[in-house]
């Protein structure tokens, strides 16, 4: 048991640093801790016989971080070799939830250095109040210009990695050749949009209408395009691998060359759709119409 159980002020010396907390501040934030399982009361733990202090074999230099992380849990801002050496201690010391969020301090810090955003949404505001607007080859990743009138912007070789397009009108913009990784376009109007050669791997497009975009050439793996429109879309030689188009309309769409492998067509409109020697043998068609879709020489 604590020496002086009367009191909740608890002395510590760690590596040499003193400190003076509570026991409640010790134990209630990280239940689960060492430094919670320490001043519990299940477990004896002694004091120096000079002025009582508690020691523990650690480098001290970052524990206040640990007591204000406990007292408030805030994190406090530090360089990043700061935060490796604090969350070190924090393993040490078993805070679990101290660790989640220095991890998440570090993993958006890399997100940010990453995107390193050259322009913001009130700049693209600005820009597109002018005529024929060009962002060609621009970084713009991660911003949000959902529901922006983007009609006509060129944003070819654009970097638009995880940008939010969602109810914006893109008709007739341009994306060639854009990284879009993804990016959501949810109920975006993207009409006769250009998006040939373009990285929309993992992009959500659900509800968004493509009718007669040009989609030729792209990455759509893993793309969503749950009800989307894409009536005489051009998806020739479009990798669509593991798509989910699902109840999407693709009349009259050309497809021809596009790699379907377990793509999800479930219920999708296909008719009148140019389908002609497309693998479709891995490809779920449950529920699809296919009234006068080219299927000459379509695997099956």
């Amino acid at each position: 048991m604590l020496s002086d159980t009367s009191s909740s002020l608890i002395r510590l010396n760690i590596g040499g640093k003193k400190f003076c907390t509570t026991i409640d501040t010790l134990t209630q934030r990280e239940p689960d801790s060492m430094l919670a399982a320490m001043f519990s009361g299940r477990h004896s733990v002694c004091a120096d016989s000079g002025k009582g202090y508690i020691f523990v074999d650690r480098d001290g230099k970052h524990f206040r971080h640990i007591l204000n992380w406990l007292r408030d849990g805030v994190v406090s801002s530090l360089s990043d070799s700061e935060y490796s050496e604090l969350l070190r201690e924090a393993e040490y010391f078993q805070l679990l939830g101290l660790i989640d969020e220095i991890n998440t301090v570090l993993n958006n810090r890399k997100e940010e250095e990453e995107l390193n955003t050259e322009l913001t949404r009130n700049d693209i505001i600005k820009c597109i109040q002018s005529e024929k607007v060009r962002f060609r080859g621009v970084n713009i990743s991660g911003l949000d210009l959902s529901k922006l009138d983007l009609s006509y912007v060129d944003f070819s070789y654009a970097c638009l990695k995880n940008v939010f397009f969602s109810r914006a009108n893109l008709q007739c913009a341009k994306f060639r050749d854009v990284d879009a990784e993804g990016s959501i376009f949810h109920n975006a109007t993207l009409r006769e949009c250009e998006f040939t050669g373009a990285n929309l791997r993992g992009a959500l497009l659900a509800g968004a209408n493509l009718q007669s975009a040009n989609l030729q050439d792209a990455c759509l793996v893993d793309c969503s395009f749950c009800g989307a429109d894409l009536r005489s879309a051009h998806l020739q030689t479009a990798d669509l691998t593991n798509a989910n188009l699902e109840g999407a309309n693709l009349e009259g769409a050309n497809l021809k060359g596009a790699k379907l492998h377990n793509a999800n067509l479930k219920g999708a409109n296909l008719q009148r759709a140019y389908l002609r020697h497309v693998n479709l043998r891995d490809t779920h068609l449950e529920g699809a119409k296919l009234d006068g879709a080219n299927l000459l020489g379509a695997i099956r």
